[in-house]
């Protein structure tokens, strides 16, 4: 007999999650009923202005699901199947999606799953199924597979950037996605990886994990230790991860002559950026935000998953559904977590 109800953490505020039971409609055609096996926490629902315009929901987007139903039409899916759901799905016809912009695709902003990642049972939309569903390997743990959203969002920013062989990068800021670039631009070919943040345990985890040379900002002008070890120049492609005025004029001022300005993560709608037009133009930077990802990226980041790459190393701590605001605290709180992981 098919799940009626799911507990699920709703979010009404970041100081209030509650532990709820959530209806779950009855399964349609097309659709998958999946048991939540492992879902990690993404460091975007800590930022609260952008939680706050969807609350009251059920967040989680970086979910492992196990098939425990499928509905009418439904192919190539059975009981027992290990899968990657996105949680939002392009229609793969439209006109973003024909030039590759499948975030913009009116179909993606409006899927989702059902009630939310953070369930112990969960249902994929039609859409999704049809677009975005990937079946995990059964050599690569759930844990591991709970990066494929996330590291499919550094496989569109990377290429979106433009890293490649021979390439100097700088990634400020070291939470999670900060460290996935890092792993994902050395095995891109990069020739200088410098990452740098405010937390020295951060910056220990980023040396080992493959940054040549990592700087703490509260202890030394980041501009001039860029230059120091560029012969001047500065770095060819700079990921910007923390959504403030203060870091992206920071990487602004890192960037080489040429060179490219990755925007990572939002600010607020009311916070504005002035941007210094003559020393862009002069200086020929290009400025690069990426959001989201598709279906291209997501099948990129799995094989880069599949491949070994060392993504469990990310993994700090580790909670049921009861512990998941303790989770997002951490998350929120950005010093000794990484990646946590949910396990409903």
């Amino acid at each position: 007999m098919a799940a009626t109800t799911t507990r699920a953490i709703v979010y009404h505020t970041s100081d209030d999650l509650r532990l709820e039971e959530v209806r779950l409609p009855a399964l349609k055609p097309g659709e998958l009923l999946v048991r939540i096996r492992a879902c990690g926490l993404c460091p975007g629902e800590a930022m609260d202005w952008y939680m706050a315009r969807k609350a009251p929901l059920v967040p989680g987007h970086e979910p492992v699901g196990e098939v425990v139903g499928t509905g009418e039409g439904v192919a190539g899916y059975a009981s027992g199947d290990r899968i990657f759901v996105h949680h939002h799905a392009p229609c793969l016809v439209c006109r973003h999606c024909r030039r590759g912009d499948y975030v913009h695709c009116e179909t993606f902003r409006r899927t989702k799953l059902i009630p939310g990642g953070l369930s112990e049972f969960a249902i994929v939309p039609a859409e999704v199924v049809r677009a975005d569903v990937l079946r995990i390997p059964p050599g690569l743990s759930d844990e591991a597979a709970t990066f494929v959203e996330p590291l499919a969002c550094v496989v569109k920013a990377a290429h979106r950037a433009g890293i490649g062989p021979g390439d100097r990068i700088l990634v400020i800021g070291l939470g999670v996605m900060g460290m996935l670039h890092v792993l994902l631009a050395r095995r891109l070919g990069a020739e200088l990886i410098i990452g740098a943040d405010r937390v020295s345990s951060r910056l220990s985890r980023s040396a080992q994990l493959g940054a040549d040379l990592v700087v703490d900002v509260t202890r030394e002008s980041l501009p001039d230790a860029v230059r120091a070890c560029t012969d001047g120049a500065g770095a060819d492609v700079v990921v910007v991860g923390p959504g403030t005025v203060e870091a992206i004029q920071l990487g602004f001022d890192c960037v080489a002559p040429g060179g490219t300005l990755s925007l990572f993560t939002p600010t607020p709608p009311d916070v504005v950026w002035p941007f210094p037009v003559h020393d862009a133009y002069f200086r020929e930077i290009t400025v690069v935000p990426s959001y989201s990802a598709g279906p291209p990226e997501t099948k990129d980041a799995l094989q880069w998953l599949a491949a070994g790459l060392p993504v469990e190393a990310l993994v700090t701590h580790r909670y049921s559904l009861d512990g998941a605001a303790e989770g997002y605290r951490l998350v929120r709180e950005a010093t000794e977590a990484l990646k946590v992981v949910v396990r409903p």
